[in-house]
């Protein structure tokens, strides 16, 4: 087996959101970690 670290950027999702998706489509996760985060600028 090969554990692979990813980091991904995402607008207006909870991390178990995420972590949902990416099982539903096959994807094994271990563990999601916040790093960051930015509100978004307004709109013009």
């Amino acid at each position: 087996m090969l554990n692979i670290n990813y980091i991904l950027k995402v607008s207006d999702a909870k991390a178990v959101d995420v972590q949902k998706a990416l099982e539903q489509a096959g994807i094994k996760v271990i563990s999601i970690t916040e790093v960051f985060k930015e509100e978004a600028p307004a709109e013009k």
